[in-house]
């Protein structure tokens, strides 16, 4: 089987929450793109429940394009603890936490529930399975912490 990065970091050693670039990758046209772990929460400690999190996903697609040019997708970890990042080119990490940092103010401060997309059948594949009330609550949480630039040290921490 191939090593996947992420199943060689030591996740009792990181610190959430936190913007980490995992990688880049070059396309056969020389296209860059950045994977990034954004870690939301602390590893084998807490967890973000499914339906929080779902919404998170919905609400970070959107709010992240809104704030910062090159998104992919922003993915969930099957542990609950945060996203993979995907972007073009190489994007400032400072840049990225600041423009998921906003993204999360907005998700506290102005998403109400009509805000919310993907929230019918039409649209998402479980969509009886979100919770704005939890993503704000857990947005809040990471929002107190503050994103920091390092996963191994608490390095300009965005509030």
């Amino acid at each position: 089987m191939a090593d996947v990065e992420s199943f060689t970091l030591d996740h009792t050693a990181v610190l959430a929450p936190y913007v980490r670039l995992i990688g880049t990758e070059s396309g056969p046209r020389g296209d860059v793109i950045s994977n990034f772990d954004l870690r939301l929460v602390q590893p084998n400690e807490q967890e973000i429940p499914t339906a929080g999190l779902h919404t998170i996903e919905h609400l970070l697609a959107s709010l992240v394009r809104d704030r910062i040019d090159g998104l992919i997708d922003i993915s969930p970890f099957g542990c609950r603890t945060g996203f993979h990042v995907i972007m073009w080119g190489e994007p400032d990490v400072a840049a990225l936490v600041d423009a998921i940092s906003d993204s999360l103010r907005a998700i506290v401060d102005d998403v109400q529930w009509d805000d919310v997309p993907g929230t019918d059948a039409f649209s998402c594949g479980n969509y009886r399975d979100h919770s704005l009330h939890t993503a704000k609550e857990w947005s809040k949480v990471v929002l107190e912490k503050g994103i920091s630039r390092d996963a191994f040290e608490r390095v300009g921490v965005r509030r």
